[in-house]
């Protein structure tokens, strides 16, 4: 029975922090030290449920996927999107495979790992409320068709998210804005991205933890799998709105104050 409550509460996790500037895996991390889950059994469960995010993104634009798929072999704009979102794509899949080794042996050290959430969500939130401020007026307003030069800039925004506690969706939205890419249309090129992004870093992380997982462990991961997409699905389709209205703003305090909480109870501990 715990088990089952652990991969629902992962699950809400995951499907609710993945796409919002706060960064799911500061959340995931925190969440598995809060429930009590160690070892890399929980790591690779936590690395299949992001799977169900990412269909969530699909089932969300299905019918922009299946156009592009369809007409990549005639549609010079389908082949111009896709062209975007692989060029946003390369600096992320080039640099995260070279970094990773680093993350996982120093970042992610069980004795520094909260400290160093705790900073970059703290000092996310205070580049979010500044930045904000400091983005020139918008200039190109089609997320389904950006200069490749902007998309390139974007995808190098991106590698900011592979020191944990740097959301992705926060980096490459605020990086859009600064690139005088609109709010809303930054925020649809992400989800986009979003797709090959998380699906390469899945599948390369599942990779090397796919024997830690068995047979019995398949009911857990279908019930994540399916709270992670069910959550993310409804997240993915307010989102846009949200941000057009209110920015990223809010997320930014919310980033400071979870911070600070870390600090706190590192201090309390």
């Amino acid at each position: 029975m715990q088990d089952l409550l652990n991969t629902i509460l992962l699950g809400i996790v995951e499907g609710l922090t993945e796409f919002l500037p706060v960064s799911s895996t500061a959340h995931l991390l925190i969440a598995e030290r809060l429930l009590g889950l160690e070892g890399a059994r929980w790591e690779a469960f936590t690395i299949i449920i992001q799977l169900g995010a990412i269909l969530a993104v699909v089932a969300v634009y299905w019918r922009k996927f299946v156009d592009v798929l369809v007409g990549l072999p005639r549609d010079a704009e389908a082949g111009y999107f896709a062209l975007s979102v692989l060029i946003a794509f390369l600096p992320a899949a080039v640099i995260g495979v070279v970094a990773i080794k680093f993350i996982n042996a120093v970042l992610l050290k069980p004795t520094l790992v909260m400290p160093v959430i705790g900073a970059t969500l703290m000092g996310g939130g205070i580049i979010i409320l500044i930045f904000e401020r400091l983005a020139p007026t918008p200039r190109y307003r089609d997320g389904d068709r950006l200069p490749l030069s902007k998309a390139l800039q974007i995808g190098f925004c991106q590698v900011l998210a592979i020191v944990p506690g740097v959301s992705r969706s926060g980096a490459t939205i605020l990086g859009g804005e600064l690139l005088g890419v609109d709010r809303k249309a930054a925020a649809l090129f992400t989800f986009y991205l979003a797709v090959p992004t998380m699906f390469g870093a899945s599948v390369f992380e599942l990779y090397k933890k796919w024997h830690e997982l068995s047979a019995a462990d398949a009911p857990s991961i279908a019930l994540g799998f399916a709270v992670s997409f069910v959550v993310a699905y409804f997240v993915v389709r307010q989102f846009i709105d949200f941000i057009g209205r209110y920015g990223l703003k809010p997320f930014g305090w919310y980033r400071i104050a979870a911070g600070a909480a870390i600090f706190a109870a590192l201090a309390l501990h």
